[in-house]
Order: C-alpha cells, then structure tokens, then sequence
C-alpha cells in the first residue's frame, strides 16, 4: 500500500487528468457542452504529463487542444440551432460525406508523415511514427468533434487503440487506462450518437 501512495504522489497529474479525461468523454456522448471546459483543463495537465515521458507530439496536440475547444465550446452554443434534442435546440449531429472524409483522410496521412519526419531530426521521441500518426488523427477528430461529425468517433477507434500500446510502451499506465476507456467509450459515442442521427435527418 506504501508502494501505491508513494506511486499516486508521484503521478497525481497523470491520475487527475485521467479521471477528468474520463468525465470529458461521457459528456461528449451526451452531447454536453461541458465536454469543451473540462477539455481544456485535461489538455493543460497533459501537456505536463506528455512532455515529462517526451511524447512531444501529443504535447503539441494538447496544446491544439486548447484553442479547438475554445472554438467547439463557442460553435456548440452559438453555431446553427435548427434541431431540438433532450427539449433544447442544438447543433445538430452530421456525417462528413464522401468528399470531406477524402480531404481529411489525406490530411491525417500526410499529418502523420511530417510530424513523424519532424520528431525523427529535431526530437528524441521514442516512436515518431506512432506519435505523428496519434498526433495527426487527434487534430483532424476534435476538429470533426467540434464541428459535430459523427465520423470522428470511427477515427478516435483508430488514434486510441494505437495511443494505447504507445503507453503500454511507454509506461504511462493510467493513460493507458484512460485510452482503453476511451476507445470502449468511442464505440459507445458512435452508436448514440447514431440515433441522433437517424432522428435529424
């Protein structure tokens, strides 16, 4: 027990930000502006955590996090209300289309390439590719998230499975819980999301 406590004092920010990460997405799946506040406040603890284990990729995702959600907290509010869902008028739930998810697909491709390249020469990351590929993908979802396409939860499948082995590498095992809960909760978000879906359109 001495064991776990001296752990905890040494790894609180990491556990915090898990615990509040964990909140973040159930109201996500709710559709809940308080996803966007709680988003923020998890993106600066993680900056600390990510730039402490030298996944400098995700550090700077962390750091988009920030501005993004500023923007998705202001589109959510303020962004086209046209549809009522739980008896209040909300940005509705939407699929990119064919050409969006082209466009996006390309840019998480090519995402992944530079950052990849770019922690390669200028950084002693341990796994650039993989760091570039979370780092890239998590751009392109929470701007999808912010903008309430529901295909953003089919990419977070993607970026957090292979975040999770990246901290099973690493050995950040509480994120490595966050983004096994993450992962489940994202099927989860899909199929709710879904049924939003089917009644808007």
């Amino acid at each position: 027990m001495e064991l776990f406590y001296s752990w905890i004092g040494i790894h609180y920010i990491e556990v915090i930000a898990t615990i509040l990460g964990i909140v973040g997405v159930i109201y996500e799946i709710k559709q809940h502006v308080l996803v966007w506040p709680l988003g923020i406040i998890t993106a600066l603890l993680y900056i600390y955590v990510y730039f402490q284990a030298r996944f400098y990729a995700d550090m700077l995702l962390q750091v988009y996090y920030v501005p993004i959600s500023i923007y998705g907290w202001w589109f959510w509010i303020y962004g086209r209300k046209r549809e009522t869902y739980k008896e209040e008028k909300v940005v509705p739930v939407k699929r990119a289309g064919k050409k969006l998810i082209l466009y996006l697909s390309l840019i998480t491709i090519l995402g992944t390439f530079l950052m990849a390249l770019f922690l390669k020469e200028f950084t002693d990351s341990p796994v650039p590719l993989g760091d570039g590929f979370t780092t890239a993908g998590g751009f392109v979802a929470t701007w999808m998230l912010a903008r309430k396409i529901i295909e953003h939860w089919l990419l977070w499948i993607i970026v957090d499975a292979t975040s999770m082995l990246l901290y099973i590498y690493k050995g950040l095992y509480p994120t490595t819980i966050l983004f096994l809960v993450y992962t489940v909760m994202a099927f989860i978000g899909y199929f709710e999301w879904k049924k939003t879906l089917s009644v808007h359109q």
